[in-house]
């Protein structure tokens, strides 16, 4: 895994998380209203606690990606382009959501089954008022449904190993973190900049003109080299040419001179007989 795909992880959680803070907001206002009674210094604490647990939530499930990658795919990617082409498609297929496209929204629908069948654990988290609760409730944060998590995930499974797809879902919940830790003026003034500069769509359009030329640079290059060898073959062409002609000159100048002495010979005796 190169570092440039750390990197678009990173941007692609940053920029998505307006979208993550819509989905998330009502759940970081619960845990906040539950630490009321804490220290500013325990919450703090608490805070950073349970967003270990949902980063960590999220390296699991990068891991189990980046294992289904290994298991189920790896067999078929063995000693042809498919990797690379399959990774070029997911970035590009993953910057197409980022751009608006609702390609993810079934899967969040049925992500969201799940996160009811969590519900009745989730209140027993309540209140957030220990390490422990602070840290399971970041860990059950982590199964919220949300397409921009399932995006990345897709990217995880193309990672080719487990601990690439879990760094890769690290990274991305870090992004994140920002704007889910920001005060209420912070992330007005971070959403009011995001959406200004359309930073969200700017970065899917990044991910999809990436995931083209991931796919189609080799072929280009590849159709070029192809032409330089043509033209290789041309010039090789032409020099055997070359030496062929002055083989056969090489071959012609001894029977030339031969004849010429022999012409030279008979002039001589015909100027002795006279």
């Amino acid at each position: 895994m190169t570092t440039a795909l750390l990197v678009a992880a990173l941007l692609m959680g940053f920029f998505g998380s307006p979208h993550c803070l819509g989905m998330c907001g009502g759940l970081v206002t619960a845990f906040g209203l539950s630490m009321k009674d804490s220290s500013p210094a325990k919450r703090r604490a608490l805070v950073a606690t349970y967003h270990i647990g949902r980063l960590g939530s999220y390296a699991f499930l990068g891991l189990i990606a980046g294992l289904i990658g290994t298991t189920v795919l790896e067999p078929l990617m063995t000693g042809n382009n498919l990797p690379r082409i399959l990774l070029g498609l997911v970035l590009a297929f993953v910057g197409v959501t980022m751009l608006g496209a609702p390609f993810l929204n079934k899967l969040e629908r049925f992500g969201m089954r799940f996160w009811q069948y969590l519900s009745p654990l989730r209140q027993k988290v309540f209140p957030l008022n220990t390490f422990p609760r602070a840290l399971t409730a970041g860990l059950l944060w982590g199964f919220l449904p949300c397409g921009l998590v399932y995006g990345a995930l897709l990217i995880a499974v193309v990672a080719h190993n487990p601990i690439s797809g879990a760094a890769l879902m690290f990274v991305f919940g870090l992004g994140t973190v920002p704007m889910l830790v920001a005060t209420h003026e912070t992330v007005g003034w971070l959403r009011d900049k995001i959406g200004r500069f359309r930073l969200r769509q700017l970065n899917g359009a990044v991910l999809v003109i990436s995931g083209l030329a991931v796919v189609f640079t080799p072929i280009v290059m590849s159709s070029m080299h192809g032409g330089h060898s043509h033209g290789g073959s041309h010039t090789t062409m032409d020099h055997s040419s070359h030496s062929d002609m002055s083989q056969m000159n090489h071959d012609m100048n001894p029977e030339m001179d031969h004849s010429m002495h022999d012409m030279s010979d008979d002039t001589e005796t015909m100027h002795h007989a006279h």
